[in-house]
């Protein structure tokens, strides 16, 4: 099948990136929503990010008039008569997700795919709302979608072999990275992300360090993250990675159980860089500073304190949940490394330099008897969140250690 025309459904800042990028690849899109409001912010989104390459000298201001002729806005689902494929960027609400799929059903062509933005909810769920399952998929795009090449394709139980096909060759088409993933709650990236930053937030409640020494000792001149955990949650929105640590944890259980930190500055509204406070302050000269609001919790006896930080404290929860996405087949072992580096823009710093490197390569240059050791050693300090994952005793036991037995996760001839 092939794609000619899109849809988009909900103008936020990703429906609007969304659509920013389909139009850059030559394709007309529609955009719907409800708020007349939301289709101006996503006019000037996407107008502003079309400007930014006509400044730096990459198009002419023609081309981007072209660029922009591609785009109708709308508040109704008269332009959807004939697109080929919608991809929903509404809230991350399963009901909201239903209810757009049942109306699209209504007016939409039979063999109109149906994608999902969601970045962590059932596309099975969602399917069953709708007359044509089978035509439903997850097509997780990465904030800003302009930006950043990965895509998560997740089929649900009913998604058929054609529409996976589609979606697999549009996200190319749209100059992306697709990598196909096993449905679970958090798919891949999201899921593999959370217990890392779940496990700095808690460091940080526990006085085991600040957000500035934990975000120097894993951004590029520590461990060699693009950013630190407390910079990267500012930008993402505090709001949004509570609701997913809140989803994964209903799902996963006390391994990723969020710390409290996270509901303290949501009830405070402290959402990050978009209402100018969370772990950092911004514009909000007002805020409270987070040591005060630590302080109070310690004193409350509301978290526990005496732990110490180290790099390992946060890379090892992220690295043992690579593994479990091995052992549950989630991905292969290159789309995972491929994932990671993509999506979130893992990178290591080797003395200096700086190596794009996935967890699990990561892992075998470690060595996996040495990954074994010391979540062992953190498990006994720490608690049973940082249990090594059968899929690393096993190949312990079998002498695939990585780099220095020439198999682990990967082969290696050299």
């Amino acid at each position: 099948m092939w794609i000619f025309k899109v849809g988009v459904v909900g103008a936020g800042a990703m429906g609007g990136g969304i659509a920013q990028v389909v139009t850059f690849s030559g394709l007309p899109v529609v955009v719907k929503d409800i708020a007349p409001s939301q289709l101006e912010a996503a006019r000037k989104h996407v107008e502003g990010i079309y400007q930014s390459r006509v400044d730096k000298g990459k198009m002419t201001h023609g081309q981007m008039q072209e660029k922009l002729a591609l785009i109708e806005y709308t508040l109704s689902y008269d332009s959807f008569t004939d697109v080929d494929i919608v991809i929903e960027a509404v809230p991350e609400v399963m009901k909201v997700k239903q209810q757009v799929f049942r109306e699209l059903d209504e007016v939409c062509p039979p063999d109109t795919i149906f994608a999902s933005n969601t970045s962590a909810l059932s596309i099975t769920e969602m399917g069953a709302a709708t007359k044509r399952p089978h035509k439903v998929i997850g097509m997780h795009f990465f904030n800003p979608a302009h930006v950043m090449k990965l895509v998560e394709i997740i089929p649900g139980a009913q998604t058929d072999q054609d529409t996976i096909d589609t979606v697999q060759q549009f996200a190319q088409d749209l100059r992306k990275i697709p990598v196909v993933v096993k449905e679970c709650p958090g798919f891949l990236v999201n899921r593999l992300l959370m217990p890392y930053l779940n496990e700095a937030v808690l460091a940080v409640e526990e006085g085991a360090a600040t957000a500035q020494q934990v975000d120097e000792a894993m951004g590029r001149n520590g461990f060699g993250w693009p950013m630190g955990p407390f910079f990267l949650m500012d930008m993402l929105g505090i709001d949004v990675c509570a609701h997913v640590g809140e989803y994964l944890y209903s799902h996963y259980g006390d391994r990723v159980k969020p710390a409290r930190l996270f509901y303290k500055l949501v009830e405070a509204k402290r959402f990050g860089e978009k209402t100018g406070a969370g772990f950092y302050i911004y514009s909000a000269t007002d805020a409270e500073p987070l040591e005060a609001i630590i302080q109070r919790m310690q004193q409350a006896g509301e978290v526990q304190t005496g732990t110490r930080f180290s790099v390992d404290r946060l890379i090892m929860p992220f690295l043992n949940e690579a593994a479990l996405c091995v052992q549950e087949g989630i991905a292969n072992v290159n789309d995972i490394d491929m994932a990671c580096i993509a999506g979130i823009g893992m990178q290591v710093n080797k003395g200096g330099e700086l190596v794009r490197m996935g967890p699990l390569e990561y892992m075998d240059e470690m060595g996996l008897d040495v990954v074994v050791e010391k979540l062992e050693a953190l498990e006994k300090e720490l608690g049973p969140r940082f249990h090594p994952v059968d899929i690393l005793y096993q190949k312990v036991r079998a002498g695939e250690l990585g780099k220095k037995t020439k198999r682990g996760f990967k082969e290696y001839t050299v």
